[in-house]
């Protein structure tokens, strides 16, 4: 399978990365661009998107950018730093690259930015190579 075909199988089964409205801008081997609307639910009590979202916004880059040659990985370990806050109607762009990779682990390096390329968060995740195909899962 090609990494679209890889991510495209696991957008059809994430239910959560749908509800946020992601949408695959690009993708190839170890390396993904994704785009998500940010919606009323998504803000908190400060009228600002809850780091949450944010958060699961990254988690799911790391997945698309993590599983695309096919081999299933999992998150081992994730950093996030909040450089900005999004508002309601903003749209953020998630840019994930591979930094550093050995037979088990690998770490990605992920931007989020809104509609103005300003960065809203940094987020670094480590992920754990299962040995198994995503398609098997």
């Amino acid at each position: 399978m090609t990494p679209r075909e890889v991510a495209d199988h696991m957008l059809s089964q994430d239910a959560f990365s749908q509800w946020m409205g992601i949408k695959i801008i690009d993708i190839k081997e170890n390396y993904c661009l994704l785009e998500m609307p940010v919606k009323k639910e998504m803000i908190n009590g400060l009228k600002t998107v809850h780091g949450g979202a944010t958060f699961a916004f990254a988690d799911s880059a790391l997945a698309f950018s993590g599983n695309n040659s096919g081999d299933a990985a999992v998150a081992l370990n994730c950093t996030i730093s909040f450089t900005t806050a999004g508002r309601e109607g903003d749209v953020f762009r998630a840019e994930s690259i591979l930094v550093n990779e050995t037979r088990k682990t690998a770490v990605y390096d992920i931007s989020i930015t809104n509609q103005n390329q300003k960065l809203v968060a940094k987020f670094i995740g480590t992920v754990y190579k299962l040995g198994k195909k995503v398609t098997e899962l």
